[in-house]
């Protein structure tokens, strides 16, 4: 029996669907046929539902396509293009550059949120996936079963009974503490004067969804949108098939073959020994190796260590550019000079702070909202931080793909933490409770099951991992993170790592070039931003 549910549709909705999708059964998919508005428009609307991408477009698109062109078309037999050129240039004069011209927009539903930041690792891609801010998990699947992912080791052994139990109980908690603080938000709060109903309720739902994602465990179920050149593709499947996560391995072979219909060429390598086959066991290999060694110089029990830290959200900065404000100084000048960095760099040291002030400022310019950024002159000075915070904030942190992060295993041994409105809606004991089991459920599987261990572990526990980044990426990231309709989570790393490069690097002047860091409170974070789509919605 196939761990994924498979989609039901209709013959009349199946013609339809054959013309656009490369197969109509599988969680892994492409999209062919349709013009790059309508993929984009597609997956930008993904994000935000709960349906499937093949429902979502019967439900929303088709009746906005004009289809009679396309009535004679099969995509899920694969499509019969000439591929002698391709394979000219790739084996003939191995130009890989080729391989990034040729594009896929690929659907991968079903998939844990253990894989989706696999799936998310590569930074020449684009993602969307669908949001846990925007979707409820108290509903069902169409086969009965609650939205996480099953995986075929665990149900077999003798754990299978344990862990479905266990998992549902975990749903069953969301569901109840999620209706709850929705009915203790529409009797503490009065809806604002001049508000529709419409915006109350769709408010009240996102402060109860944002409050309540810390309990989801990271088998929860997710969809994700991705576009990517062939060779991006090609790196991921090597990614996927080098993963010691089982459902990886799975998704790797699905991705495979649904690419193989569309882009053939782009992914010849991808099973050849000397190459793609090659380098997943050079990752492999090297991953274990490495691994081992790690074990043998640290020699402590890392489990003892990680008891013993704190449970609250840490932002360190632990390297930066002490002459990294210098460097943005001697870069701006640079483009715009005829003379050598060396001296340039120099020249910088030596300049007056009022001067420097002014060619920051010059540069950054008017900026009139945070998409304005400054030049690549900023890109030349770097930070690195280290930071524990929940998971559910480092899965969104995690998809900002121009910096450089790594994470340390997901576990149960750097806590948690309570959120105030479950504290204040009296849902602790339970809230408390269903992290209970979910530790209390990892620590059985991990025996076992080491690597498929996290699927049982709430969004709110805690996870480390390092970032750098330059000041240039610092500024998108911080701005755009700490913005008020953003999860609070994720908005105290922002703010936490804008204190720091202002505090202790004392860039000054790049912390104030960051015009857009937003530090305000509020009860209801999407209700200024529901109110924009509303206005938006009532004058087109």
């Amino acid at each position: 029996m196939s761990i994924y549910v498979t989609e039901k549709f209709t013959p009349a909705e199946a013609i339809i669907l054959k013309r656009y999708f490369t197969n109509l059964d599988k969680p892994v998919f492409a999209l062919v046929n349709l013009p790059e508005v309508v993929k984009g428009a597609l997956f930008a609307r993904y994000s935000r539902s709960p349906k499937s991408l093949r429902r979502l477009f019967l439900d929303e698109f088709v009746g906005d396509l004009d289809l009679e062109g396309d009535i004679t078309l099969d995509a899920t037999i694969g499509l019969k293009r000439a591929e002698q050129l391709y394979e000219k240039v790739f084996f003939e004069y191995g130009d890989d550059s080729v391989a990034q011209l040729g594009g896929v927009h690929l659907a991968c539903e079903q998939s844990s949120n253990l894989l989706t930041k696999i799936l998310e690792w590569s930074r020449l891609q684009a993602y969307l996936e669908q949001s846990t801010r925007y979707i409820a998990y108290d509903t069902r699947l169409t086969n009965g079963l609650y939205r996480y992912y099953r995986d075929k080791q665990i149900l077999d052994s003798k754990l299978g009974a344990i862990f479905v139990g266990q998992m549902d109980t975990i749903f069953d908690n969301y569901s109840s503490i999620l209706k709850n603080i929705i009915g203790y938000l529409n009797t503490t709060y009065s809806k604002p004067k001049g508000d529709s109903d419409f915006v109350w309720r769709q408010a009240i739902r996102a402060k109860a969804l944002d409050t309540t994602r810390g309990l989801l465990p990271a088998g929860a179920l997710s969809n994700v949108g991705i576009y990517g050149t062939g060779q991006s593709f090609e790196l991921l499947i090597m990614k996927l098939r080098a993963s010691l996560l089982p459902e990886a391995n799975y998704y790797a072979k699905m991705i495979t073959h649904e690419l193989k219909k569309v882009i053939p060429s782009f992914l010849s390598r991808v099973d050849r020994k000397d190459r793609g086959v090659a380098w997943s066991g050079y990752f492999l290999d090297n991953n274990a190796r490495v691994n081992s060694l790690v074990k043998e110089v640290l020699s402590v029990d890392s489990k003892s260590v990680a008891q013993n830290a704190n449970s609250e959200n840490i932002v360190k900065l632990v390297s930066y550019d002490k002459d990294g404000q210098d460097k943005i100084i001697a870069n701006i000048l640079y483009a715009h000079s005829n003379i050598s960095l060396d001296i340039l760099m120099d020249k910088a040291k030596k300049m007056p702070f009022e001067q420097k002030k002014a060619l920051f400022e010059t540069y950054v310019g008017d900026r009139q909202n945070r998409r304005h950024k400054p030049g690549r002159a900023f890109e030349s000075c770097r930070y690195e931080f280290d930071i524990v915070s929940d998971y559910g904030a480092f899965r969104d942190l995690q998809r900002h793909r121009m910096l450089t992060i790594e994470w340390q295993d997901f576990s149960p041994n750097l806590g948690y933490s309570v959120p105030a409105l479950i504290k204040q809606a009296n849902q602790t004991d339970l809230y408390e409770r269903t992290f209970d089991i979910s530790r209390s459920l990892y620590y059985k599987l991990a025996d076992h099951f080491e690597q498929q261990a996290p699927y049982s572990l709430c969004l709110g526990f805690n996870v480390r991992y390092r970032m750098e980044m330059n000041a240039r990426e610092a500024m998108h990231l911080i701005e755009l993170r700490s913005s008020p309709q953003g999860h609070a989570s994720y908005r105290q790393v922002a703010q936490k790592m804008h204190e720091l490069i202002a505090g202790k690097a004392k860039h000054g002047l790049v912390a104030d070039s960051m015009k857009y860091v937003d530090y305000s409170d509020n009860d209801f974070e999407r209700l200024d931003a529901l109110r924009r789509l509303e206005k938006k919605s009532v004058i087109s």
